[in-house]
């Protein structure tokens, strides 16, 4: 009696650590299925839709590594923008596209974007790379169109992770947006260690900007501890807000999250 009892609990350990493995969320390195999006484009025809973006990243996103290769999300997208720095593979079908899958990343918001479940509203550039050699004017004055997409991991090779200051920050209120993360793009959590102090947890706003109002004046160098969004990975930026750090300045680390294999 007591030998099934022991065996019976085994196996419900078992069970229960394969559906605890199962229900993980998935990250970018794991397969995804295609599924089906609406897309637009916005700004210059050759240009990155905007450089205000609701995600905060600025001018960064006409520049090396991003290139003008972003998007506009629409509400299942944006995700209150949780899906800031998410990126996806695109492929088009219409005979005037390529088939090969583009990479963009999400850097605003298109709250109206409502019309299909998932929606994309390119940057010129983007919506350009689609089409076959000498026909992006040609697939841009079609103005909508369907594509396949999937989550897909963002690579930024011989990229480092760069914390990029917020104009209104001051001693008391820590406020940046990190850019170039490769992998899962976004973040679960940012936590900032000032000199001699503990980690302090940020809070994200409705961006990719994180905020600390710390009540006293916090003092650098600051360590940057990063969580990414759905492998929960942890790197840290070591000193990477130096002691006399100032609003609007962009600091380089020395790290990143490893770049993932080539997906297919």
């Amino acid at each position: 009696m007591a030998s099934s009892s022991i065996k019976y609990f085994s196996f419900i350990v078992a069970l229960t650590t394969f559906f605890a493995i199962s229900l993980k969320p998935c990250s970018c390195h794991n397969k995804t299925h295609w599924n089906t999006a609406g897309i637009t484009w916005y700004g210059d025809r050759e240009g990155p839709g905007t450089t205000g973006g609701a995600c905060g990243f600025g001018d960064a996103v006409a520049k090396h590594p991003y290139k003008c290769m972003v998007s506009a999300g629409g509400p299942s997208l944006f995700k209150d923008g949780k899906g800031c720095g998410a990126c996806y593979r695109l492929k088009c079908d219409h005979p005037l596209c390529t088939k090969k899958p583009i990479k963009v990343m999400i850097s605003d918001e298109c709250a109206g974007c409502t019309k299909e479940a998932v929606h994309f509203d390119l940057s010129g550039k983007a919506f350009g790379a689609l089409a076959k050699r000498g026909k992006g004017d040609q697939l841009r004055n079609l103005g909508e169109l369907k594509v396949s997409y999937k989550r897909a991991c963002c690579k930024h090779p011989k990229t480092k992770i760069a914390i990029h200051v917020d104009a209104g920050a001051n001693p008391y209120y820590m406020s940046f947006t990190a850019k170039y993360a490769n992998g899962d793009g976004n973040f679960a959590c940012i936590e900032v260690q000032p000199a001699g102090g503990q980690y302090i947890k940020m809070e994200e706003m409705r961006s990719a900007v994180w905020k600390l109002n710390s009540g006293t004046p916090l003092k650098g160098p600051f360590n940057i501890r990063l969580t990414s969004a759905v492998s929960g990975k942890k790197i840290v930026a070591k000193c990477v807000i130096p002691e006399k750090w100032s609003p609007g300045a962009i600091y380089h680390s020395t790290v990143n999250f490893p770049v993932p294999k080539k997906q297919k």
